[in-house]
């Protein structure tokens, strides 16, 4: 049987960070307000020639340089991304050719936070059928494009970045699971009713979130979808080394954590540094715990992300 395993991680953050005293100047907040309800410190902010694709590409080329895999072996590339460089062709397209990549199939998925689980999910499946030897999966964002600055209640919360990572063909489970899903009821909940073109929103082009509401939501279906990977797999929470939850908010993810019944010291937490990336956010955290030895060979990672849609998945690794 084949299954498909993560052979190297990438992440990029852009240099420019916007720290919550920045935010201070710009909008009636403060640092102990948005720490206290949110966990972050900064986030970091595009440069303004910088697209989504931009960002994907440096993402993409770490994770393929830790791989050991040349642009030439890829023959899949899946990009989750909720902020597209234009309205088509799609990001990953535009990926490719900034790789040198000329072959192999190319496209975007759409789930907003929930996206690199989705995409994950889809990749895996293309592997564990044959139809793709070597998968570029990345979540790259922009999301700083569809914030209103003068929201004090969504402006602290988004940042910008990309994570990626490549999957191969392996004899022994790598990826044991994905389980995703989605309720269209709950559009409203979490939206931007907007349209993108360029890297631009346009319409109604900023986010709307009803906070409480998003909170409860997320953190029931995060519980009910980390049971529903670790009961797939005959596992209990003791057998799964790390948890790497959606980075949008220090309070969902330890009361997550505290839901799930894991540590928090087994949990994966960047949302201090990076704010909500997105799709972005779990490779970006995946990778950074992969690089600073933390995650180890040999040990299981249960990923789990909510999103606008409202969309939630997760995923069982083996790494």
């Amino acid at each position: 049987m084949i299954y498909s395993k993560i052979a190297g991680t990438g992440s990029y953050t852009p240099e420019r960070i916007l720290t919550n005293q920045d935010l201070e100047k710009i909008v009636e907040t403060n640092d102990a307000w948005i720490q206290s309800r949110t966990g972050i410190r900064q986030r970091h902010v595009r440069a303004e020639n910088q697209a989504t694709s931009d960002l994907a590409l440096m993402a993409s080329q770490r994770a393929l340089e830790a791989a050991g895999v040349t642009p030439a072996e890829v023959d899949l590339i899946i990009v989750a991304t909720t902020t597209p460089d234009m309205v088509f062709p799609s990001t990953a397209c535009i990926l490719q050719a900034k790789l040198g990549v000329t072959g192999g199939a190319a496209f975007d998925v759409q789930a907003v936070c929930t996206g690199f689980v989705y995409a994950l999910s889809i990749a895996d499946k293309f592997i564990r059928s044959g139809s793709a030897k070597c998968a570029l999966v990345v979540g790259a964002e922009t999301f700083t494009n569809l914030l209103d600055w003068s929201d004090r209640n969504t402006c602290v919360l988004f940042g910008d970045g990309a994570g990626a990572v490549v999957l191969r063909p392996s004899d022994a489970p790598g990826i044991y699971s994905t389980h995703i899903h989605s309720d269209g009821r709950y559009a409203d909940m979490l939206s931007v009713p907007g349209t993108v073109c360029g890297g631009k929103a346009s319409g109604s082009p900023t986010v709307r979130m009803d906070g409480g509401a998003v909170f409860k939501f997320a953190v029931k279906v995060l519980d009910q979808v980390c049971r529903e990977a670790l009961e797939a797999n005959h596992l209990q929470v003791s057998d799964v080394d790390w948890l790497i939850p959606h980075q949008a908010n220090v309070r969902i993810i330890e009361s997550t954590a505290h839901k799930v019944g894991m540590d928090i010291s087994r949990v994966v937490v960047t949302v201090g540094e990076h704010g909500n990336t997105s799709a972005a956010s779990i490779p970006l955290a995946l990778d950074l715990a992969v690089r600073d030895g933390r995650i180890k060979a040999g040990q299981r990672v249960l990923i789990a992300g909510v999103g606008g849609g409202f969309t939630w998945g997760s995923a069982l690794i083996g790494m």
